[in-house]
């Protein structure tokens, strides 16, 4: 997996102060996206062993609150293979502090309905992802006064209650 970026200070992507790891790679095109330059799994730099100690040396604050995982795209088969280790450890580590993952696909649809029974790792993944912000960004649906989204289709979802409940569970804000 290869990486375009890391943040080491974040308040955009998440609430509270966050590292945040933009992924390479990414298949929806959102017309607008932010990151067009992204959507190629080869640009940037590979993400290893020694990625993965920085992003960890990096929350080792009090003040952060946890790891955004965005791109890219971070649920594509690739990369989802590329975070497992570093979600595992980010959790290890720090068990208080959370983990938000954007993605374009949908929740219940692609990641649950399709990505879930056909990929292992997708499962395993879930099991550390505490919050979920779903949907492509639609360009028409743009919104600058939304909070951590783009656009009025995508939703902010608590993972852990929504697999629990078996259903759709909005995030709630502290």
């Amino acid at each position: 997996m290869n990486y375009a970026d890391i943040k080491r200070v974040d308040v955009a992507n998440g609430e509270g102060v966050r590292v945040s790891v933009f992924v390479s790679g990414c298949n929806h095109h959102c017309k607008g996206c932010f990151n067009e330059c992204a959507w190629d799994f080869n640009y940037g730099n590979h993400f290893t062993e020694k990625e993965i100690d920085q992003v960890l040396e990096y929350m080792n604050h009090d003040y952060i609150a946890g790891l955004t995982l965005l791109g890219g795209e971070p649920l594509e088969k690739q990369n989802q293979e590329g975070l497992l280790p570093l979600v595992k450890k980010v959790k290890e580590k720090f068990p208080d502090k959370n983990i938000w993952c954007y993605t374009g696909f949908d929740f219940e649809k692609d990641v649950v309905g399709k990505m879930v029974p056909n990929n292992p790792t997708t499962q395993e993944l879930l099991n550390y992802i505490d919050v979920v912000v779903d949907g492509k960004f639609e360009e028409e649906k743009k919104n600058p006064s939304l909070r951590f989204r783009g656009s009025e289709n995508q939703r902010i979802l608590d993972v852990k209650q929504s697999i629990q409940n078996k259903k759709v569970m909005e995030f709630s804000f502290n």
